[in-house]
């Protein structure tokens, strides 16, 4: 028995390496309850997903909602036209984003926060505000149809929506800033020096951008692309506000089939069907590009700088046999390589394009009628007394402050411990780690919303604030630990080291060095958890409950009614709460680099 204990006991050189591998498992320890919190609201509830579409209408196992889907043409039509205006949005997002990208990627930082500024500003607008303000442009007695008549160039007009028209140009509206702020962290990484040494070398700045930038900027585009067309997926408020019947997606049927039909095995199996197809696509872009470009970063640094290298290699000779035929280098492609005018106009104009919709909508919330019509009669308050007056609008404002602030503080503190744990970890754990903690941005939210009503109708959160938090939370998560990476990258950790050496504790070491140190992302992080809350709707439509609702839920609700001066006072007013948002979060970035 002695012989065996003292077997066990370990030699004195082993307890210096027991001790290193008990303090390097420690450092893992955050990550663990933000793990827990997505494997049973998130995992669990996307399983059974899974499990309900695999059950046939009288509770038998087999494949018979599948088999529904694939032989009923009206289904197989809603999936095409699902994929291909999710495509479509996905291509012009990207298109129309690159210029506007690749210019923000070569200014200045202070004159690229500007800029971006207003690109966050309609990127972090409600859906609905931005679907009400696209309703208030094109409809047939539009502001666009009304200055049509009134300029003579047209006689009659039907308006723009409901169409296909208006339904790509609400949800290219919606995912274009989200395209663009995708591909700029992947931008801002490309080595400006190799475009310089092909220059040098006698390429001209054009071909230095197809044959150089170009190809080394597709994992972004690859990255916007996935995003984009991921997300797009999952869309049902545009196409049901700007759309007719004939543009019908996947995500409405799911709605239908839970709240109208109450048939939760066939709005599972439509689940499935946009789950295993945004997976697919995951795992390609995976395979192809790397996960990592997700968050700006290259997936193999050897493999970047050999790729660069030949991409260098290949251009020294297309330089040199073009170096004769080469005139006035220095301002061919008239900015395609220095933000010049062209380019400048240009993202003026989809700036202009993306802010204008949002800030149309101001007017008619002072308005003097009782119904909309342009030009809107001013002047008056009395809608926003009617917004602030009315005891629904107050319940459903206050209840989305409420879980708004909730979840801010839930995801803010299970992102901080995930992000810190992923930072100090060997490359081959935190790649998969942080694959599941995007996965909440890669899944379709209707797919989301769909699970948790599985698995809150057991637990009797269904309606419940609690369950809303929850629901956001697992929304949140992924552009807290977004927000927070940046940051991190940051970091000094000699800071840390030093205060260890000095004896300080784990939990003092985050209280007073790096939360500190990293206010600026944190408040930011904080700041778009809520936005993400506040602004939320899908999860809203199946957790919230019939009574108290949301702010958003609330309007989707009367706007599918009416389009009322009531609804433009309430978009007024999230306009100016997302402007001060980002205001706020962008001058904390500012200071926060002054310092």
């Amino acid at each position: 028995m002695t012989i065996a204990l003292h077997a066990r006991r370990p030699r004195e050189d082993e307890r210096p390496r027991q001790f290193a591998w008990v303090a390097r498992s420690l450092r893992f320890l955050p990550i663990v309850p933000t793990l827990l919190f997505l494997l049973v609201f998130f995992i669990v509830p996307v399983g059974e997903i899974l499990q309900g579409g695999l059950f046939n209408a009288d509770g038998s196992f087999g494949l018979g909602q599948f088999q529904r889907i694939a032989s009923t043409p009206v289904y197989a039509k809603v999936l095409w036209i699902t994929f291909s205006i999710s495509f479509m949005t996905a291509a012009l997002s990207v298109l129309l984003g690159y210029p506007v990208a690749y210019l923000l990627s070569r200014l200045p930082i202070r004159l690229r926060e500007r800029w971006l500024l207003w690109i966050m500003l309609p990127f972090w607008t409600s859906y609905l505000v931005k679907t009400y303000a696209w309703m208030l442009l094109l409809s047939k007695t539009g502001v666009l149809s009304t200055v049509a008549l009134a300029l003579g160039l047209v006689s009659e007009t039907s308006g723009t929506i409901p169409s296909l028209t208006g339904v790509l140009i609400g949800m290219v509206h919606a995912m274009l800033p989200l395209a663009v702020m995708t591909m700029l962290p992947v931008m801002r990484g490309i080595d400006d020096r190799l475009a310089q040494a092909a220059q040098t070398l006698g390429a001209q700045r054009s071909m230095s951008f197809f044959t150089v930038f170009l190809p080394l900027s597709s994992p972004g585009v690859a990255a916007a692309g996935l995003l984009v067309f991921i997300t797009s997926l999952g869309f049902f408020i545009v196409p049901a506000l700007l759309g007719s019947p004939k543009e019908t997606m996947v995500a409405q049927l799911v709605i239908s089939s839970v709240l109208e039909l109450f048939d939760m095995r066939f709005a599972g199996a439509l689940s499935t069907v946009l789950l295993l197809s945004s997976v697919a696509i995951f795992l390609v872009y995976d395979r192809l590009v790397g996960l990592s470009s997700l968050a700006g970063e290259v997936e193999d640094k050897r493999r970047g700088s050999r790729a660069q290298g030949f991409k260098l290699a290949a251009l020294i000779a297309a330089g040199r046999l073009t170096a004769p035929f080469a005139r006035r280098r220095a301002s061919a492609a008239g900015g395609v390589d220095g933000g010049g005018g062209p380019l400048r106009l240009y993202t003026f104009a989809i700036v202009a394009v993306l802010v204008a919709p949002v800030l149309s909508v101001i007017p008619y919330a002072f308005t003097r009628s009782d119904f909309i019509a342009f030009p809107p009669k001013l002047f008056s308050v009395k809608w926003f007394g009617t917004f602030l007056g009315s005891p629904v609008w107050q319940s459903a404002l206050l209840r989305s402050f409420e879980v708004g602030f909730g979840t801010a503080v839930l995801s803010l503190v299970l992102g901080f411990g995930a992000t810190l744990a992923l930072t100090r970890m060997p490359r081959r754990a935190s790649k998969p780690l942080f694959a599941l903690l995007v996965a909440p941005l890669i899944v379709p939210r209707i797919v989301v919303a769909v699970g948790l009503l599985y698995l809150f109708a057991r637990f009797g959160l269904t309606g419940t604030n609690a369950g809303l938090v929850i629901g956001h939370t697992v929304l949140a998560i992924p552009y807290v630990v977004v927000t927070l990476s940046a940051g991190f990258r940051q970091f000094d950790w000699r800071l840390d080291d030093a205060a260890r050496v000095m004896g300080a504790s784990p939990l003092r070491r985050i209280a007073t060095i790096l939360v500190p140190l990293l206010m600026a992302s944190v408040t930011s992080a904080f700041l778009f958890a809520f936005l993400v809350s506040f602004d939320d709707l899908t999860i809203a439509i199946f957790v919230s409950g019939g009574i108290n609702t949301t702010l958003p839920k609330q309007m989707w609700d009367d706007i599918q009614l009416a389009i009322t001066p009531t609804l433009a006072a309430v978009s007024t007013t999230l306009i100016v709460l997302i402007a001060l948002v980002v205001s706020i979060s962008s001058r904390l970035k500012r200071n926060a680099r002054q310092l």
